[in-house]
């Protein structure tokens, strides 16, 4: 389906494939950005390291990442395959997998948010035929309530704890990277892993207790620098503001402030999402900024969180703002010229310089007037512009 966050990809191919799949993604993300930025305000105000300490409002950080967030994907999921129905089980089948696992669940609600919903829809079918009128409201009700309850246990049995399993072993893996001096690899992993929203696990589940033990010894450790580094991001964000989408360009610069100066580089992870091909981006700028590291002999003397502008300076040791700032520069830069290359410099989404309004102008318009009534409703009786965000008007 084509929402403003999803818009329709034509064609069977490899390409159409993933860019239908990051689409849908980012479908379950964008929608909920505002409560992204809201947590995000909160935890660089409040947390110990912020701006303004507070421990009882500091409170609130774990509660809504762990369990807030991931309960909105799984409900967006859940509506964009069957209407608000969808929606319902897919927040009751998310809980499983939150009550299943210590790790924000962001990924595991991306699955089975939609997999109930999608359960439910041929739940739905299978009754829609079979019952007697009178009695619809009963069955739907008590099908839902099944749905989500057989759901939402196989979230804490099964989905929960592999999702789990699946950030230890990305774990393990840039353990191993650093062990074999490899670094500038691991954003091979990292930065994937970073935008399937594995950031905190990774950096303060790994690098962050193996970057204090390397402090301990050498008064400073590049480690704190490989997952937080926000060059990579920064770059990603200037490349989507100057050849993005144009109905995303003025959502750039907010999402930048965010991203650089306050440290939440979750912001950034759905316009990843949008076009898959651009993790190739952020993980060229990640690699670039731990070379430029490498080189430059940088290192923090603690992890900086959130991973701001302001957090690295503050952690930076006497002498090391050079290397530091280099990072990422460099990562900043090589992030942005590798997007913008991807975006085909605004070419690939059929922008033109002198056409601002394009992106208004409505397309296949003979296709979408001949589509039928029923090819837009579902088995609950709502139509796809009551289950989907209607798109702008021209």
């Amino acid at each position: 389906m084509a929402t403003p966050y999803t818009p329709t990809v034509h064609g069977t191919g490899v390409r159409a494939t993933i860019q239908r799949f990051g689409g849908h993604l980012a479908g379950m993300i964008m929608p909920n950005i505002g409560a992204f930025i809201a947590w995000g305000l909160i935890t660089a105000l409040f947390i110990p390291t912020g701006w303004m300490p507070n421990k009882a409002l500091a409170e609130l950080v774990d509660p809504i990442i762990k369990v807030l967030l991931p309960v909105l994907i799984g409900y967006t999921g859940g509506r964009m395959v069957h209407a608000q129905r969808g929606a319902v089980v897919g927040a009751v089948a998310t809980m499983g997998v939150v009550v299943g696992a210590d790790v924000p669940m962001f990924l595991g609600a991306m699955i089975i948010g939609p997999l109930a919903a999608l359960i439910l829809k041929y739940v739905d079918r299978f009754t829609s035929e079979r019952t007697r009128a009178g009695f619809e409201m009963l069955v739907d009700n008590f099908t839902a309530g099944i749905v989500g309850a057989v759901t939402a246990i196989a979230g804490v049995l099964a989905i929960g704890p592999v999702v789990e399993k699946f950030t230890d072993v990305a774990g393990s893996g840039v353990e191993w990277l650093i062990a074999h001096s490899l670094l500038p690899i691991a954003s091979v992993i990292i930065e994937p892993a970073k935008v399937l929203f594995l950031n905190n696990a990774i950096n303060h589940g790994v690098l962050g207790p193996l970057g204090v033990a390397e402090s301990v010894k050498h008064g400073k450790s590049i480690l704190f620098m490989l997952e937080s580094n926000p060059g990579p991001g920064l770059g990603l964000l200037i490349a989507y503001l100057l050849f993005g989408p144009r109905s995303l360009r003025p959502s750039t610069p907010a999402a930048m402030i965010i991203h650089f100066f306050g440290g939440i580089h979750e912001i950034y992870f759905p316009y990843v999402l949008m076009k898959p091909r651009l993790i190739l981006a952020v993980v060229a700028g990640g690699a670039a900024g731990v070379l430029t590291f490498l080189v430059t002999g940088a290192g923090l003397v603690a992890t900086p969180s959130p991973g701001s502008i302001f957090a690295y300076m503050a952690v930076t040791p006497k002498g090391g703002w050079f290397g530091v700032i280099a990072g990422i520069v460099v990562a900043t830069a090589v992030s942005f010229a590798v997007a913008a290359a991807l975006l085909g410099f605004g070419r690939a989404n059929g922008d033109k310089a002198d056409d601002p309004a394009q992106d208004a102008v409505p397309h296949d318009t003979d296709d979408t007037t001949t589509s039928t009534n029923d090819d837009n409703r579902d088995t609950t009786g709502e139509t796809a512009a009551e289950s989907v965000p209607a798109t702008k008007e021209a």
